[in-house]
């Protein structure tokens, strides 16, 4: 099997079905002119955009607010080999609502690090993509030992 059979482009419905099914992944912003890139927990709202979980006033939640951010998520077995990827892009916007920033903290969305209190941002998708690796019909290296490849 040729690598680019392997390699499936996900429909924006399955993209965003895969999105619920991860509760971390990696908010993407500009931090000084230069791409930056951080772990974030999240959710998906009923309409859609991702709520990412922050500490308050951190540089990530000063810079997200306003401007074009992406976000990666994705679910990889190395040893498989296998795997999706979804990416979103759109503007994020700091939730400034108090009864839906109450709404999302006492629904447990709490900040992948410790501290402080969490600051929400809501990440509106405008563009949204993604890709499965599919197993290999053969056997992969993986670090040095063979796998076969689930079918």
């Amino acid at each position: 099997m040729d690598r680019d059979e392997r390699v499936e482009e996900l429909a924006e419905a399955e993209c965003r079905r895969l999105l619920g099914t991860v509760p971390v992944g990696r908010v993407v912003y500009t931090a000084h002119a230069l791409p930056a890139a951080l772990p974030v927990v999240f959710e998906v709202a009923a309409d859609g955009r991702l709520m990412l979980a922050l500490c308050e006033g951190s540089p990530a939640s000063r810079a997200l607010d306003g401007t074009v951010a992406a976000f990666q998520a994705d679910a990889l077995d190395p040893a498989a080999r296998t795997g999706w990827s979804v990416l979103v892009r759109g503007r994020a916007e700091v939730v400034r609502d108090p009864v839906r920033h109450g709404a999302l903290r006492a629904g447990g969305l709490a900040p992948w690090a410790d501290g402080g209190a969490p600051v929400y941002v809501a990440l509106a998708p405008e563009l949204v993509s993604g890709h499965r690796l599919r197993p290999a019909a053969r056997a992969v290296r993986d670090h040095g030992r063979r796998a076969a490849a689930p079918s």
